[in-house]
């Protein structure tokens, strides 16, 4: 059985968002068991939480947006794919402002910041969800998703974004 994490310590950051251009500052500390990872807007107030939740995902456009009553927090992507992938499951972000910093544009200063510290095993088990049968997600532009069972984790992406800049991309 494997144990939930979180961090051992808070890591701060401060820089412009991608979208507005406000600078905001933001710290990431850690949180109790079965937190889950949560944005907690402190420039509206201290009970302004938004927990990163796919039902709670309000906007795709240019950016992953997420809301919880009058609290939004975008381009979310960076930290919580760094969060993730280094298996945080309990975290709290502070924010004080509506965007999270760019900085270089990926996950990556994040992990340099919290890699080297490692990460405090909390005492409960870690939650999985276990996938019966194949999904696959449509939408009006053509996307597709398709999530299948399998006995090991492996994963073949592609995206088009129709750019001679950007390219087609692939990752197995």
């Amino acid at each position: 059985m494997q144990l939930q994490q979180t961090l051992k310590k808070c890591y701060s950051f401060e820089g412009k968002g991608l979208h507005t251009g406000r600078v905001a500052k933001m710290t990431i500390k850690p949180a109790p068991a079965d937190t889950g990872i949560r944005f907690r807007r402190t420039d509206i107030g201290e009970d302004a939480y938004v927990p990163a939740l796919a039902e709670n995902v309000s906007s795709t456009a240019r950016s992953t947006t997420i809301s919880c009553g009058e609290a939004s927090v975008t381009t979310i992507e960076h930290v919580l794919s760094a969060l993730t992938g280094m298996g945080v499951d309990n975290a709290i972000i502070d924010i004080d402002n509506v965007e999270v910093p760019i900085l270089d544009g990926s996950a990556k200063p994040y992990i340099d910041a919290i890699w080297h510290d490692g990460f405090e095993t909390q005492d409960a088990p870690r939650r999985y969800i276990e996938l019966k049968e194949a999904v696959e997600i449509h939408n009006e532009k053509g996307s597709v998703v398709r999530i299948e069972p399998a006995e090991e984790f492996s994963y073949d992406i592609k995206i088009d974004f129709n750019s001679r800049v950007l390219g087609i991309q692939h990752a197995v």
